[in-house]
């Protein structure tokens, strides 16, 4: 065990203590006794603190030029870059992904800031012709203020990221507050931003519980625009505050995700985009293979492949490079998904594989859950329907390709899909007919490239997509601009043809 990291709120420029002397503790999800981090229980006037610095940074960062804008965010790939390594291991302590996962977190946050970076070159308008003679039309994008970034634990260094790096390049001034489970891996990552040398009060962190400083940043006034990624629970109430005070919002919420597999795919490759899908981050991403939707003249045949291929994964501490699945977040999370073995219990499902706490070796002393396989699955079942966010996958049986699409969108949730074919009818079929924001074909359903938009529909969201060229969207106004050198006044929408 190491000393814990001693987490503060960066705000304007400065590591501070909260106002109040309450903290918590971040521990290390496969040794429960290991504390991570402490960090400030931080309060309402915290909040304001770093909101008044962050519109008064406003005023003076949106007219940096954006392509100077873009170099600060450069420069935090660059150090980024530096400290992979120690990010990955922290990381892995800290929240319990493998090594390999974690350095691929740290990874996608470098490739972000080098494509957001690319942007401020471009923040591209558009140049239209005008009705009226000796008229010029044009749009350009405008920043929109102070935003808030409310971000999950699962994806600690990349998901902050994607968030705040588009920000910063179109000329916000950003607020980060993470999740409780994960302090230590956002102290780290501002304290390479604030390495890049950004103004004080462009980027500030405050620490605390969702509930009240979470809430305390999407009730402020001065807060213009909320990017919120978690549950469709708390997305709704995000959602419902900032439509009532008139705030931009920016809702990446929950997905019940699933892969079909034809009887005409190849089998191998769909079986290690489904262990990947299931199981890869212990089951903990919006993307993770929930459901898997198997031709029945297949089914029994990849049950078997499935089955084999589980009974062969690792439990273990994310920093143990033979670990394959590492441990639950935490406590809660872990009594959450063992209620859902219950009910899969309850409802008629099978358990073919796992479906417990293991209590042997050092699992005992982690939030492990066994690699879960539940067959016999209907639908309608509440395991089939509800996000339950472990690493456990529903079997369902299908007779056509038509029957597995209409299964696959009978979901209140809509993010990312996958079909295994040989059909290339087939394919382009389901690429029409998915109702998800991510469609893979001979892919799992996990997975995500910077510079394609990524996000939902239905319950996963509220129509916004982040990374890419359309997370610009989220960021900025639109702006028309007219310029008017006829010397003489002309009249727009008014019938001059008469």
């Amino acid at each position: 065990m190491t000393t814990p990291l001693n987490c503060r709120n960066y705000i304007d420029g400065q590591w501070l203590s909260a106002t109040g002397e309450a903290t918590l503790e971040s521990r290390n999800p496969a040794l429960r006794s290991e504390v991570v981090a402490t960090f400030p229980r931080s309060v309402i006037n915290d909040v304001n603190v770093a909101v008044t610095a962050a519109r008064q940074a406003y005023q003076s960062w949106r007219k940096v030029p954006a392509p100077a804008r873009a170099e600060y965010v450069f420069r935090v790939g660059e150090i980024l870059l530096q400290h992979k390594e120690e990010l990955a291991q922290l990381m892995s302590r800290e929240m319990g992904k493998p090594l390999t996962e974690a350095r691929g977190d740290v990874q996608e946050a470098i490739d972000c800031a080098f494509y957001s970076a690319g942007e401020g070159r471009r923040l591209f308008g558009q140049t239209t012709p005008s009705e009226m003679p000796n008229k010029f039309a044009m749009t350009v994008r405008m920043p929109i203020g102070v935003c808030a970034l409310i971000t999950p634990w699962n994806f600690p260094v990349a998901i902050p990221c994607w968030k705040a790096m588009p920000a910063l390049v179109c000329g916000n001034t950003v607020i980060l507050k993470p999740a409780e489970d994960t302090p230590a891996c956002a102290t780290k990552l501002i304290e390479i931003f604030a390495e890049a040398g950004f103004p004080p009060g462009v980027i500030n962190l405050v620490h605390g519980v969702g509930e009240e400083v979470g809430k305390a940043l999407v009730e402020h006034p001065d807060v213009d625009l909320v990017s919120f990624t978690g549950s469709s629970e708390t997305g709704a109430f995000v959602g419902a505050t900032c439509g009532r005070t008139h705030k931009r919002v920016c809702l990446e919420l929950g997905g019940k995700n699933a892969q079909v597999v034809m009887e005409d795919a190849d089998l191998g490759l769909a079986l290690d985009g489904a262990v990947w899908g299931a199981f890869g981050t212990t089951g903990q991403r919006c993307t993770a293979t929930s459901r898997l939707i198997l031709h029945r003249d297949i089914k029994e045949k990849f049950t078997a492949m499935l089955y084999e291929r589980t009974s062969k994964l690792r439990l273990g501490p994310g920093t143990d490079p033979n670990t394959d699945i590492g441990p639950l977040v935490n406590e809660l999370q872990l009594q959450r998904v063992s209620k859902y073995l219950e009910i899969a219990r309850e409802e008629g499902a099978k358990v073919l594989i796992g479906g417990d706490i293991p209590n042997e070796g050092q699992l005992k002393n982690g939030y492990f859950f066994q690699p879960t396989i539940l067959d016999e699955v209907t639908p309608k079942m509440r395991v089939a329907r509800e996000e339950i966010f472990g690493p456990v996958v529903a079997l369902i049986e299908v007779s056509s390709f038509e029957e597995a699409i209409a299964i696959l969108n009978d979901t209140n949730y809509g993010l990312s899909s996958s079909v295994y074919t040989r059909d290339i009818n087939r394919a382009f079929a389901a690429m029409r007919d998915i109702e998800a924001g991510i469609t893979y074909i001979n892919g799992p359903t996990i997975g995500a490239e910077v510079h394609l938009p990524f996000g939902g529909v239905k319950h996963t969201g509220n129509g916004h997509r982040e990374a890419g060229t359309t997370a610009l969207d989220i960021f900025t106004e639109w702006k028309s601009v007219y310029v008017d050198f006829s010397g003489s006044l002309q009249r727009a929408q008014i019938d001059n043809r008469s």
